[in-house]
């Protein structure tokens, strides 16, 4: 069957949602820079204005993994890692998840982390790391190497990711959010095992959770929210991660299943914080802050948000009980059993 993208968005422009067929010959169209500007930027605003299903943005994920350089020959005896969040919630916080997946390969187990530059933050992945001294050229046949030597490696998405270029300056000249500020998380070019997996935006957590369930049914991984506050409502600016600020809800995925939960880490010991404690002006003291974090000398706030993402992560790989994995993360943090990735280059 054949199909027309002006049938396409004349079904988005009337509210309808896109049969996976539908959805698969648009997005392909659109990785494969054959849709004019207006297409393109008519595809992305109809679905956002209709409100994107899991099916449609599973099939945009397909279709830039379909054009990914993907990483394979990865061993497969144990769990390869994902701690990734969504961005966009505007909270200007340390760089958390680059912290956890420092900490679980200094803890002995395999992460290979996808990540970008700061977008809306101060402070990126990418910006994280490279002052760490960490590289960000690593290529697909380079990735197993370094994985066995320090059980991490950075994948940078724009050396992966080359059909994005098509899609850059249509996103550019919107200027709103679109699906595509979803899906960094949904596109390791590694295809980890598990995956810690923050939401920005809580109206968004069902819609990633049914989508990885769709793109990556294998996948043992939490979908998880942090409210600020804990009278169940949660407030504005919540956070892409766990926090010591309030509730978090989140889902979790097994073999396709999704299960929703809810986490108070008061539960572990956690004491409640305040976000501002949490946040940084700019990549300097973004990374004044994770090295502190490494080297278990950062404030208290930021120790215990790393604690409660790094203890919901060692139950992902290990299937421990949560309390105990609560335990060996704090522990650890108070350690800086992580020290060894604070240098800067050279050292």
């Amino acid at each position: 069957m054949s199909y027309s993208m002006r049938d396409i968005l004349d079904a988005l422009g009337n509210g309808v949602d896109l049969t996976p067929e539908q959805a698969a010959f648009a997005f392909r169209e659109l990785f494969e820079g054959l849709l004019s500007p207006a297409q393109a930027g008519a595809l992305l605003m109809g679905l956002r204005a209709k409100g994107e299903t899991p099916l449609e943005l599973a099939a945009a994920a397909r279709a830039g993994l379909e054009r990914a350089r993907l990483v394979t020959g990865l061993p497969t005896d144990r769990p390869i890692l994902d701690i990734v969040g969504t961005g966009g919630d505007l909270s200007n916080s340390f760089n958390c998840s680059t912290a956890v997946s420092l900490y679980l390969a200094a803890l002995g187990h395999r992460v290979v982390k996808h990540g970008n530059r700061a977008v809306s933050s101060s402070s990126g992945s990418a910006d994280a790391l490279e002052g760490l001294g960490i590289r960000l050229d690593t290529g697909p046949d380079e990735v197993a190497g370094e994985l066995a030597r320090d059980n991490f490696v950075f994948l940078f998405a724009p050396g992966y990711h080359p059909s994005f270029a098509h899609i850059a300056p249509v996103r550019r000249e919107l200027g709103v959010r679109t699906l595509f500020n979803l899906m960094g998380p949904l596109l390791n070019p590694a295809r980890p095992s598990h995956q810690l997996l923050g939401v920005g935006q809580e109206r968004a957590l069902k819609l990633m959770a049914e989508t990885l369930a769709l793109t990556a049914p294998g996948l043992t991984a939490f979908v998880i929210h942090g409210q600020v506050g804990y009278d169940g409502a949660g407030k504005a600016g919540g956070f892409d991660e766990l926090t010591p600020f309030g509730l978090a809800l989140g889902f979790a995925l097994d073999r396709g299943r999704v299960t929703p939960f809810s986490l108070d880490p008061r539960e572990f010991g956690i004491p409640v914080h305040n976000p501002d404690e949490v946040r940084v002006a700019d990549k300097a003291a973004a990374l004044t802050a994770i090295r502190d974090v490494l080297t278990g000398k950062a404030g208290a706030a930021m120790q215990d948000m790393t604690a409660l993402n790094l203890g919901a992560a060692l139950h992902l790989a290990t299937g421990k009980a949560l309390a105990d994995c609560m335990r060996e993360a704090r522990q650890a943090v108070a350690d800086g059993a992580a020290s060894r990735f604070a240098g800067g280059p050279g050292q």
